[in-house]
């Protein structure tokens, strides 16, 4: 009954915090009165994950640094990359072709601030989301798998995935403001699917940041 009542109270915390942090996003990120907000949403992100963590004392999921399982994730991430980067340039330029717009804005950088962009993409958003989406959201439902068999622990990690990318994807539509931006539930099944594997975020982060820069430079060939 205590386990019950535990996982329970960890998937209310989990859905309270998730809510909270997109809409504290979406609300400093159109207010007039913040001018800087590249910084914004990486910090309450972050926040988000660490406060709730630190007052319940819990084990956080690990960045995936192992010697042993590095090989291994670094082979996840290849084939990550060449499977789903193709469906990337065909559904952009399909998009483009049917004269739809694009889930995410394609933003370049000028010719001296490629280093700062890249920098941006990699250790600002990559980092942050997954540490919020994966790290926090998806290790959460998955920490409610104790006292179940196997087969219902793989029911679980789907759930997880499933759900982590419908909070991904629902954040970018809310703090966007285009429902177009739910296409990034797409996205959010594969970091979710590389997370389950690895069962770290270092695939996932260097996934996201390699997806982000691929299809911000194929979205500004397209457009």
């Amino acid at each position: 009954m205590r386990t019950k009542q535990l996982n329970a109270s960890l998937l209310e915390e989990t859905a309270i915090v998730t809510i909270v942090a997109i809409l504290v996003i979406r609300v400093f990120g159109t207010s007039s009165v913040w001018k800087q907000t590249w910084f914004l949403m990486p910090a309450i992100l972050i926040a988000a994950v660490l406060v709730p963590t630190a007052i319940t004392k819990r084990e956080f999921a690990g960045i995936g640094f192992d010697r042993k399982q590095i090989g291994h994730s670094l082979a996840l991430l290849g084939w990550a990359c060449l499977t789903t980067f193709p469906l990337v340039v065909c559904g952009l330029w399909l998009m483009r072709y049917w004269g739809l717009e694009l889930p995410l804005r394609s933003v370049m950088p000028p010719a001296h601030g490629w280093f700062s962009w890249l920098l941006y993409q990699f250790m600002y958003i990559a980092v942050a989301e997954e540490i919020f989406f994966r790290g926090y959201v998806q290790n959460n439902i998955l920490k409610t798998a104790s006292e179940i068999t196997k087969e219902q622990r793989g029911h679980l990690q789907w759930i997880s995935i499933i759900i982590s990318a419908a909070c991904f994807a629902a954040a970018h539509v809310v703090i966007q403001g285009e429902i177009i931006s739910v296409l990034t539930f797409l996205p959010g099944l594969v970091l979710g699917w590389l997370f389950v594997q690895t069962r770290s975020l270092l695939t996932p982060i260097l996934f996201h940041g390699l997806a982000n820069v691929f299809y911000l430079f194929v979205a500004a060939m397209v457009v």
